[in-house]
């Protein structure tokens, strides 16, 4: 334990992504294709050689560890981190070139997802490559959810932290306390113990997620198996599902052979990307005792079932508006199968979108036929800007800062009506609607200026307003199948090779436009807010 707490974070994911690397070695060269095994192979061991020998040099006169650096390491980890990951990528396919290997792994492990390259031209053990990174992205983020961002009061946490320095829900607050008492920072003596460390806080939140984390990864693959799906696309759905990251290595819905049942586990194993109380940790963020009140599933379940319903009734709205009541073919239009089917597809899409993961129903078209809508994409492009749980793998504003500002707007309806009412519901409701309210104000009109800044980049290239605007988000809400599921005008230059994908935008971008488009995930991943941080004079105070 103290020889991996003396080794800087970046090495450490260094040895470990070299030992990842043997998987699909292993893999590669049990199907036979021998090429990308070697590369795998011999990519890990220059990693792991060379890993080791910076260690070697660095461990003899280590520094005492400082909090801030654990935020510019996770910075570090988005940024350079996909440079060692893209190597086998690289090798494999030397066509495509190192840049776009490193963009295609900053897109997985962001938990992204968007891809360069079409399914059916990457070889199996890549695709398998791309979901165990956008898997290790997604157990890094719920790592450092706990351990990087909650002491810095950043990623969602500063929503709900109080001033006091003790739990407001739970605990009597005595006479003398002061709001207006500012809280000490990491810098401040008093933090600075062992299990202070930022070492020891990222591998003691590391051991008590990773076994729920990888346990509910082998139960999804588990039932995805015996519901039909083969061994490898069970593996990926059970990977892209967990981390949110929707990589898959089929063209179209993954689920085609499992099923209506496999959507129905993948949907349940999606849940947990909703809320911070599923995982370890974060017990700060619990505004309810009780899981049933909890705000972000509250939220969640009816921005679903709104959604799931609008699509199921505007069928039958668009058939009283078409006049077709005395139509003696009304009960065939009317089927109840076919309704139950896209009912279900919209509730699946919906929920897959909320958790910006980008999973597709098999009934998705046949949802979006029965709606009537031309466009029913641009809901799941809303449902991806709110985002799923805070301190989860989701991305997005997140739910929290949703209905925080969704109390506060109430609140003041209230007052409107009752200028002299009173408001309720304890102190954490109340915090939510005042301070919690005025914080994610400031965080989404930041998000929002991220998309304006991003989109006015996007189109310097001369892209279509409307593509620019839909990768922008997709890029920054982190779902990159957002770009598939919404038509857009393609852009072509065909720069990632004969491996490339050219449709709805991705792949035909120019390199500046991929830059700018990698950066947009980075930020979307650790958010505005954090990086915002690096920027405070206070952070780097001695």
């Amino acid at each position: 334990m103290n020889l991996i707490l003396r080794l800087p974070l970046l090495i450490l994911l260094s040895v470990l992504s070299g030992l990842a690397m043997l998987v699909p070695a292993i893999y590669a060269s049990v199907i036979n294709q021998d090429a990308i095994a070697r590369n795998f192979l011999y990519a890990a061991l220059l990693v792991l050689i060379v890993t080791g020998m910076i260690a070697l040099a660095t461990s003899a006169n280590r520094r005492r560890p400082r909090s801030r650096d654990t935020l510019l390491s996770m910075l570090a980890v988005m940024g350079l981190m996909p440079l060692i990951l893209a190597i086998p990528l690289a090798e494999s396919l030397p066509d495509t070139g190192l840049f776009n290997a490193w963009w295609e792994m900053v897109s997985a492990l962001t938990t992204t997802g968007a891809s360069l390259y079409s399914a059916d031209l990457l070889p199996m053990p890549l695709h398998l490559w791309r979901a165990m990174v956008g898997w290790m992205g997604g157990f890094f983020m719920l790592v450092a959810a706990i351990a990087i961002l909650a002491p810095l009061r950043v990623g969602g946490f500063e929503i709900m932290s109080t001033p006091y320095g003790r739990s407001e829900d739970f605990e009597q607050l005595p006479r003398s306390s002061d709001p207006r008492v500012r809280q000490p920072h990491l810098s401040s003596p008093i933090f600075h113990t062992e299990l202070a460390d930022p070492a020891y806080r990222l591998v003691r939140a590391a051991m008590q997620v990773f076994p729920v984390y990888a346990g509910l990864t082998l139960a999804l693959w588990m039932i995805l198996l015996l519901l039909g799906d083969s061994s490898i696309l069970a593996l990926t759905r059970a990977m892209g599902t967990l981390s949110t990251s929707g990589i898959t290595p089929v063209i179209g819905p993954s689920g085609e052979r499992s099923g209506i049942a496999g959507e129905m586990a993948v949907f349940l194993f999606l849940i947990p990307a909703l809320s911070r109380r599923f995982w370890p940790g974060g017990g700060e963020l619990r505004a309810t005792r009780r899981l049933i009140e909890d705000p972000e599933l509250k939220m969640a379940v009816g921005l679903i079932a709104l959604v799931a319903a609008a699509l199921f009734l505007r069928h039958f709205i668009g058939a009283i508006e078409a006049g077709v009541g005395n139509d003696p073919a009304l009960p065939s239009l009317i089927d109840l199968r076919n309704g139950l089917a896209a009912f279900w597809g919209g509730m699946f899409n919906a929920l897959s979108y909320l958790t910006t993961t980008g999973w597709n129903s098999v009934d998705w078209q046949g949802s979006r036929a029965w709606s009537g809508l031309s466009s029913p994409g641009l809901i799941l492009a809303g449902l991806a800007l709110m985002g799923g749980g805070v301190a989860t793998t989701a991305g997005g504003v997140k739910l929290l800062r949703v209905y925080s500002l969704a109390r506060h707007g109430e609140r003041e309806l209230e007052r409107i009506i009752h200028p002299s009412s009173v408001s309720g519901g304890g102190r954490i409701a109340r915090r939510l609607r005042r301070e919690g309210a005025y914080l994610a104000f400031i965080f989404f009109m930041l998000f929002a200026s991220s998309i304006a800044v991003t989109v006015a980049l996007v189109s310097i290239q001369q892209i279509e307003f409307e593509t620019a605007t839909i990768l922008s988000i997709a890029a920054l809400t982190n779902t990159g199948p957002l770009a598939g599921a919404i038509p857009l005008t393609p852009a072509f230059e065909a720069s990632a090779g004969i491996a490339s994908a050219p449709w709805e935008g991705w792949s035909g971008l120019p390199a500046m436009t991929k830059i700018v488009l990698a950066c947009a995930m980075v930020v979307g991943r650790l958010e505005i807010l954090a990086i915002l941080a690096l920027f405070s004079p206070e952070f780097w105070r001695r």
